[in-house]
Order: C-alpha cells, then sequence, then structure tokens
C-alpha cells in the first residue's frame, strides 16, 4: 500500500492494486519458527496479556484499491502518510527497537500535518510475544501518551488476536480492519485480552487520560483518523494514518 499510494501520488499510475498473500502449504516454515521458539504452545496469539506466549501462524488473502477519483465507489478511507524503515542496530534479528519504532511514528504523524492527539485509536502489529508487545506499546505511549492535548484515551487494538499472525498479510489484514473502523463498523475487541502485560502497565503509569484496549466489542464509533503498524521479524518497520474519506 505504501509503495502504491508514492506511484498514484507522483503520477505514474492513477491507481493500483495492494494485494498480499501468505498461505502455509508446507510445514518447514512453522517448524522453523517452532524451533526458534516464537510459536505460542497453546496456538493463540494473547497480546497485550500477560500470557502471551509467542504467537500462532495463520493464512491471510487481502486486497484494495488505491486510487485518486477514479474509483468506481467512494472511497471509505483516504491514506494520508506511511513510511516503510528498517529499525537498525537491536539486540537480534527478531529483537524489536523502540527507539525506530517511535522515530517512525513522529515521522508519519508529522507528515501527515497531525498531533498525535489527533488520531483516536492505533491498530497495533501485536503479535502476542513477551518482548514484541511491550516494546511497541511502550513506542505508543512515548508518542502519544505525551500529548496534552489529547482528551480522549487512545483506543489500541490488535486484529492478531483475533485471525493469528499472518506474517507477510498481517499488515493488508490490519489495514482491512481500519478501512472497516472508519467505515463505522462495530468495534473489534482484543480477544485474548484477560489481564494487562504488566510491563505494559509500567509504561502507563503517569500517562493521562490512560490508553483504552477493549475487551468487549463495541458500538460502531466516529473515528477520524486510526493509525496502522506493521512490523518484519527481520526489522522491517510500517505504519500509516488513514482518516476517514
Amino acid at each position: 500500500a505504501h509503495s502504491g499510494r508514492l506511484a498514484v501520488r507522483v503520477g505514474e499510475c492513477s491507481e493500483v492494486v495492494a494485494l498480499a498473500v501468505s498461505l502455509k502449504l508446507v510445514p518447514q516454515g512453522t517448524l522453523g519458527a517452532a524451533a526458534a521458539g516464537m510459536l505460542s504452545v497453546d496456538g493463540r496469539c494473547k497480546t497485550l496479556d500477560a500470557r502471551a506466549n509467542g504467537y500462532t501462524r495463520s493464512d491471510g488473502v487481502g486486497a484494495l484499491v488505491l486510487g485518486v477519483g477514479s474509483v468506481p465507489q467512494p472511497a471509505a478511507a483516504a491514506l494520508c502518510s506511511s513510511l516503510v524503515r528498517q529499525d537498525g542496530r537491536s539486540a537480534s534479528l527478531t529483537a524489536p527497537n523502540g527507539s525506530a519504532q517511535r522515530t517512525l511514528l513522529l515521522w508519519v504523524i508529522g507528515r501527515a500535518a497531525l498531533a498525535p492527539a489527533e488520531v483516536g485509536s492505533v491498530e497495533a502489529h501485536g503479535t502476542g510475544t513477551a518482548l514484541g508487545d511491550p516494546t511497541e506499546f511502550g513506542a505508543l505511549v512515548n508518542v502519544h501518551g505525551a500529548s496534552a492535548r489529547r482528551a480522549t484515551p487512545l483506543r489500541v487494538g490488535a486484529a492478531t488476536a483475533s485471525t493469528g499472525h499472518s506474517e507477510a498479510v498481517s499488515g493488508q489484514v490490519g489495514l482491512l480492519k481500519v478501512q472497516q473502523l472508519l467505515e463505522g463498523a462495530t468495534q473489534a475487541a482484543n480477544a485474548q485480552l484477560r489481564a494487562l502485560n504488566p510491563l505494559l502497565g509500567q509504561r502507563l503509569l503517569g500517562v493521562s487520560p490512560p490508553f483504552d484496549m477493549p475487551t468487549q466489542c463495541a458500538q460502531p464509533d466516529t473515528l477520524i483518523r486510526v493509525g496502522l503498524s506493521s512490523f518484519g521479524y527481520s526489522g522491517t518497520i510500517a505504519h500509516a494514518v488513514l482518516r476517514r474519506a
């Protein structure tokens, strides 16, 4: 979607199809991830939860049309700003870099000519790992929790808790969820959240208003702008801000 947006902006084409596919047709990838200790032993992505113990792999297919005025039907969402980066040096191949994530968030929000307080919700990458969730959440708190202008809590959710982690398609799954949110769909809950990870709770100390991680589905909201994150295990990090069209 990021590359397609750039292509449309510079006039290379009038519309593009952003398509992602990830099918687990052979066992080698799952066996390798299991041997590396990356997978949940009970097959659940317990995103944001104290029980987080790894992720579960899932299949995924998703597509969206991006364009400028030539799309046959009115668009529900507009892509304000996006960026894909590499998070640089970290402790290991799979270890996230919180500082790089903070820089990414600030750049994308600033490029959209927004303040963090103007983003009402964030669809997190949220794999449900003991290291990844606190790092990602810490970056969100650092950027969005420091805003004195925020009058309402930042809502944080992750589709991975419901769908599993579709890896190369995880960002596309999040993008489709954000599109539905901006269309006024029912607010999905954090499916596996029972008790908040204590490391996340520590990062929320002194933050006001607090973040909102709903555990029950809610009525459609009037969200105007939503952030979206997607990260790769090798250090690729991406973020986008979308708004209601």
